[in-house]
């Protein structure tokens, strides 16, 4: 028997990441802890968290992205994750996440009043989060 299966859409303020009808199952941090649905999930909106999205496909299939921030709606099958910033695993430059690291942490150490510190950190927990996802899955 076939699994039962949802839409899944993932939008940053860039571009439409992800837009798939046959998910299974997706597994999202939300800002108070990480969050599973399922098809026919009950209507659910929440903040979202910086992490990793999980995702299994109908025909089995495993993806994952690194997401940070934004909102997550659950309605009529569907989930639509509105991300400041989305990232598919195989999409995410090892190297320019380093670097968005170390310019993060060179921003904040410098202590400089004219930096927005709130900025630098969001920065560096962006890049910390695409690291570890892309190690995770290589």
């Amino acid at each position: 028997m076939a699994e039962k299966t949802f839409k899944l859409e993932v939008i940053t303020p860039d571009r439409k990441v992800l837009s798939d009808d046959a998910m299974v199952s997706v597994s999202l941090p939300g800002i108070e802890g990480c969050l599973g649905v399922l098809a026919n999930h009950a209507p659910l909106m929440t903040a979202l968290g910086c992490g990793e999205l999980d995702l299994r496909k109908a025909d089995s299939s495993t993806d994952a992205m690194a997401v940070c921030g934004g909102f997550v709606e659950v309605l009529d099958n569907k989930v639509t994750v509105l991300s400041d910033s989305a990232e598919l695993v195989n999409e995410i430059d090892v190297a320019r996440a380093q670097e968005s690291v170390r310019r993060a942490e060179d921003r904040i150490a410098a202590k400089d009043p004219d930096i927005d510190m709130d900025r630098a950190q969001a920065a560096l927990a962006r890049a910390l989060n695409r690291l570890r996802v892309a190690e995770r899955r290589t």
